[in-house]
C-alpha cells in the first residue's frame, strides 16, 4: 500500500536522500546563511544575557527595571513582530539577527540570574563577614555556582536560536543568495517539491543537533573547570 503512494505526496527516505545530493549546490548554501544568522544570533543572545544578569545581581534597582521590559519581549510571539521588525530594520540581515536576539535571550537571562540568586545563603553570610566587597562576592561566589543554570539556559537558547532564525527567514522571504532553509522550503512547497521540503527538514535537523553538541561539550569543559 506504502509503496504505491507517490513520491511528490510522501517520498521514500531513500528518495529524500536522493534529493538531498541531486540539490547539494542549492541547499548546502541555505544551509549556511541559516546557520550563520542562528549562530550569530545565538552568540549576541548569550551574550547580552549573561552581562545583563550579572548587572541585574549586581544591582537589584536594575533587577527591577529591566527583569519587566525582557519578560514583555519573551511573552510577545516572534511571529508577530518579525514582520515589523524586517520592515522598520533597513538591513535584512540584522533583521534577521534582532529576531533570532529575541527568541534565545530570555532563557539565558532566566537561567543565568537564577544561578546568580541561589548562591549558597551561609557562603553569602561568610563572605558578608569578612567584609567582602559585591564585587569580589560575585566574582568568586555567584559566577562560579551559576555555571550549571547558565549552560542550562545556553542549551535551551541553543535550540530556540534555530527556531527564530527559521521563522524570521519565513517572514522575511528573502530569497536570491541571502536565503536561508525556510525560504528553501517555502519554495519547495509552491513546486509541490516534497522531497526537497524533507531533505531540508534534515539539514535542520542535523544544525540542532550540531548546536546541542557544541554546547554539551563547551559546558563539561567549563564545568569541569570548576570541580
Amino acid at each position: 500500500m506504502f509503496s504505491q503512494v507517490p513520491q511528490y505526496i510522501l517520498p521514500a527516505p531513500s528518495y529524500v536522500m536522493v534529493t538531498l545530493f541531486r540539490d547539494w549546490p542549492i541547499l548546502f548554501p541555505a544551509m549556511l546563511n541559516t546557520l550563520e544568522i542562528a549562530f550569530l544570533g545565538f552568540l549576541f543572545a548569550g551574550s547580552g544575557g549573561i552581562l545583563i544578569a550579572l548587572l541585574m545581581s549586581y544591582s537589584r534597582p536594575v533587577q527591577d527595571t529591566l527583569l519587566p521590559l525582557a519578560i514583555v519581549l519573551q511573552v510577545t510571539p516572534i511571529v508577530a513582530i518579525a514582520p515589523i521588525i524586517i520592515i522598520y530594520v533597513d538591513s535584512t540581515y540584522l533583521a534577521l539577527l534582532i529576531c533570532v536576539w529575541l527568541v534565545a535571550f530570555f532563557p539565558i537571562l532566566t537561567n543565568t540570574l537564577f544561578g546568580l540568586n541561589s548562591a549558597n545563603p551561609e557562603l553569602c553570610d561568610l563572605f558578608r563577614l569578612y567584609n567582602a566587597s559585591k564585587m569580589k562576592t560575585l566574582l568568586h561566589l555567584k559566577i562560579p555556582s551559576s555555571i550549571p543554570s547558565v549552560v542550562a539556559g545556553l542549551k535551551v537558547s541553543a535550540g530556540l536560536s534555530l527556531i527564530g532564525a527559521i521563522v524570521a527567514e519565513f517572514a522575511a522571504g528573502a530569497g536570491g543568495s541571502s536565503s536561508g532553509l525556510a525560504f528553501r522550503i517555502l519554495e519547495a512547497g509552491y513546486r509541490l517539491n516534497i522531497s526537497r521540503m524533507f531533505a531540508c527538514l534534515f539539514l535542520l535537523a542535523v544544525i540542532g543537533v550540531l548546536f546541542h553538541k557544541i554546547i554539551e561539550v563547551t559546558a563539561e569543559m567549563a564545568l569541569r573547570r570548576y570541580n
